[in-house]
């Protein structure tokens, strides 16, 4: 799954609030076919308008939208983990969110516009390497599924270090972009960093692999990416030092400021390798790993 993140604010939570922002998610996104959500009474409120209005339209012009009507899915009441699916990217922008805004004032344009800003962000984050080419240093984001490239955000001056009280309210909301962007892309970096027992030998590093360079103060959706042209082994074998090979130079980082971005091939391999002897299936396409969609 690549989990695409759309947010909208809402001035209330009522049925007409939802079906408008629903008008608005078709428009810029086009008709979804499924729609997963929770037993909120705005949203079971906005499918049973939807539906009766399909019904009642059915031998109009609107008979092509009936047969292709939007078909909602909820989910159990008092379950919100039965969607964690789409939980997780919500709860990444909440969570960072409740933490930048505090007693902040905004108005209803400023902070359409910080979601805005928040939901390019996390559409921004690499998923794995765009191609197989040494010299490609692009990665999949979930934005290639929306635009069909990469998200880019235009430059702005360094504000999150600035007392609040010296900024207007543009600048304002430009610094709690920033300090969204610092708090969240660390936190994503941590997880792309799955620290594992000593004892327990994990994937090296090895040429030509996609990696995330981990660096502080670096504008909002901005990721400094780069592949590896050589390692330095110690003693012991293990290379705890590398040279990464970047669009503006080469650079010699340690590993412990690299993330490597696998490929759907080894994704493969390790799924099936943390699975029993009697969980792997054979092969059906005369043993080559098949595509998994994230």
């Amino acid at each position: 799954r690549y989990k695409c993140l759309h947010l909208e604010a809402v001035s209330t939570l009522s049925t007409d609030s939802f079906i408008l922002t629903l008008r608005r998610f078709i428009s810029r996104r086009g008709r979804p076919r499924e729609i997963f959500c929770d037993n909120g009474r705005n949203f079971v409120g906005a499918a049973k308008e939807i539906s009766d209005y399909l019904t009642s339209n059915s031998d109009t012009v609107c008979n092509f939208a009936a047969n292709e009507g939007i078909q909602f899915k909820f989910q159990p009441a008092y379950a919100p983990h039965f969607g964690g699916l789409w939980e997780a990217g919500v709860k990444s922008a909440k969570f960072h969110l409740n933490r930048i805004l505090g007693n902040a004032h905004l108005t209803y344009e400023e902070l359409a516009s910080l979601f805005s800003y928040v939901e390019s962000i996390l559409n921004s984050r690499p998923l794995c390497p765009l191609s197989s080419s040494p010299n490609d240093f692009q990665p999949l984001t979930p934005g290639h599924f929306i635009i069909g490239r990469a998200l880019t955000s235009l430059p702005s001056p360094h504000l999150a270090d600035i007392n609040p009280n010296r900024l207007d309210r543009f600048q304002r909301l430009e610094a709690l972009r920033q300090h969204f962007w610092r708090r969240w892309q660390m936190e994503y970096v941590c997880e792309l960093q799955q620290r594992t027992k000593w004892r327990v030998p994990g994937r090296a590093l090895q040429l030509g692999d996609l990696v995330l360079i981990k660096e502080e103060n670096t504008p909002p959706m901005h990721w400094r990416l780069g592949r590896i042209a050589k390692l330095f082994p110690g003693a012991d074998g293990i290379s705890r030092v590398a040279e990464v090979a970047t669009g503006t130079g080469t650079y010699k980082r340690g590993v412990k400021y690299l993330c490597p971005l696998l490929d759907e091939t080894h994704e493969a391999l390790k799924a099936d390798a943390s699975k029993g002897p009697q969980d792997v299936a054979a092969p059906t396409n005369g043993g080559e790993v098949g595509n998994i969609h994230r």
